[in-house]
């Protein structure tokens, strides 16, 4: 296996730096962060870049804030410039990162996604009578940074990146040596990477041909439950071994005629349809956004914006007549 190497000078040019705060500014122009940072913009470009040449990174202020989403999560923002960091990071080594991802992984890489994953699984649905259905407990707070960095340490050879790696992972902890925070660019792609091993393992170790992973979120297929019920027992013992991962106890073994919850859809051989609970959490949307139109505290065009959003979402399966129904209920418009 080649390592990368000589990234490092790459990341801090100043044309990287520039088209990294291009990216960390969509839909972020209205935010003072950024609008600072582009009031002296070649002096906070330049502060970076020497930041980066003597491996004084400012990192770490970070912004923690609850979501639901719909359960309760804490989501950490780091501080603008640091934004601007991640990025610069990516653009140079999100190849590297992606080159050791299987087909089959769609969470954090481009031309793939959630919408395409449901696809996936749909075709694999039509081809096999079960699946088996898995994701990591607290996954992100679970993360070992010794164990991420050994897997980095396969893929780049490079110290300064390396070590800068190493002082990003260093800036939050659940528990001593572990957790990534939710929220943050560079979080999402190494906890994406993180279970690369895992997917390998599956696909090369244990010769599974139908297998689908969107994140921590993971599925397999074969032709009978009894064969998925010996993976599930050696994925238990290879998570605990090789990544000090455990699953969570909410295990679905099911036939896929059944349908097979996943992306907040429900996955049958021919058809996909929104699941009950994100039917529910849609038309709470709409009916909040469309309170929000009433009270005058958007006009039409932040409600149409915000509608379009909306039903993107929906976009991954059947749900056109859905969508219909309920804005013809709120006297909307669907367009």
């Amino acid at each position: 296996m080649k390592r990368a190497k000589n990234l490092y000078d790459r990341i801090a040019t100043q044309e990287n730096l520039r088209e990294a705060f291009r990216k960390a500014a969509i839909s972020k122009r209205s935010k003072k962060g950024c609008i600072d940072f582009e009031a002296d913009f070649q002096t906070n470009i330049q502060k970076l870049r020497s930041q980066l040449i003597n491996e004084t990174p400012d990192i770490g202020r970070y912004r923690f804030f609850t979501v639901r989403d719909p359960k309760n999560r804490k989501v950490c923002e780091a501080s603008f410039p640091e934004q601007v960091l991640h990025h610069a990071i990516m653009n140079v080594c999100e190849p590297v990162l992606d080159s050791y991802a299987i087909y089959d992984s769609y969470a954090c890489r481009k031309g793939k996604g959630n919408r395409r994953a449901l696809q996936r699984a749909g075709e694999f649905a039509r081809k096999n009578g079960w699946y088996l259905k898995l994701d990591i407990r607290k996954y992100f707070d679970s993360i070992d940074h010794d164990v991420m960095m050994a897997l980095l340490e396969r893929r780049f050879k490079d110290e300064r990146l390396l070590r800068l790696f190493a002082k990003i992972l260093d800036t939050y902890h659940t528990t001593p040596g572990k957790g990534i925070p939710i929220g943050n660019l560079i979080s999402q792609h190494l906890a994406n990477f993180y279970l690369g091993v895992l997917d390998h393992w599956i696909k090369n170790v244990r010769r599974i041909k139908a297998y689908i992973r969107y994140m921590d979120d993971f599925v397999l297929f074969a032709g009978s439950a009894p064969e998925l019920q010996i993976e599930l027992n050696e994925i238990r013992i290879f998570l605990k071994k090789g990544l000090d991962l455990r699953l969570k106890n909410d295990i679905q073994l099911n036939n896929c005629y059944l349908g097979l919850p996943f992306l907040g859809f429900r996955v049958f051989p021919n058809h996909i349809r929104l699941s009950p609970r994100s039917l529910r959490r849609y038309s709470e949307k709409l009916r909040e956004y469309e309170t929000y139109y009433k009270e005058g505290f958007w006009p039409e065009k932040e409600l149409s914006r915000h509608v379009m959003s909306l039903n993107a979402f929906t976009d991954g399966g059947d749900a056109l007549q859905i969508r219909r129904l309920v804005i013809e209920r709120f006297g909307m418009v669907y367009e």
